[in-house]
């Protein structure tokens, strides 16, 4: 029980502090404006179909290509942070943290 718990508080955390980051794509006229872009959805597909279909094969380069789409995110300019408050952003943090704390160790104390 405590381990479905701190599943549903995780996932309640991400939900909350996600709400807050936006993804954005553009469309350029020219193909190589969108390079950096196209990338780094492709390497998060790769990344992640690496690790789901092919664990043990292909672990640390699914890893690798997880990391490699995640950075190009950041660098094309796609990500914007909307402005949260001190409260919204205390809460999902700790239900993140309180999450992460029962699933791991199933107990939590204050």
């Amino acid at each position: 029980m405590q381990k479905l718990l701190g599943i549903l508080f995780l996932v309640a955390g991400i939900y909350f502090l996600g709400q807050n980051i936006m993804f954005s794509t553009y469309y350029s006229p020219f193909f190589w404006r969108n390079l950096p872009a196209m990338g780094s959805v492709l390497a998060i597909m790769g990344g992640v179909i690496s690790l789901i279909v092919f664990p043990r094969q292909t672990g640390k380069f699914g890893w690798i290509l997880l990391t490699a789409g995640v950075i190009l995110v950041f660098l094309t300019g796609g990500v914007f942070l909307k402005p949260t408050s001190l409260w919204n952003f205390l809460v999902a943090f700790g239900a993140i943290a309180v999450g992460y704390k029962l699933l791991f160790t199933r107990r939590f104390r204050f």
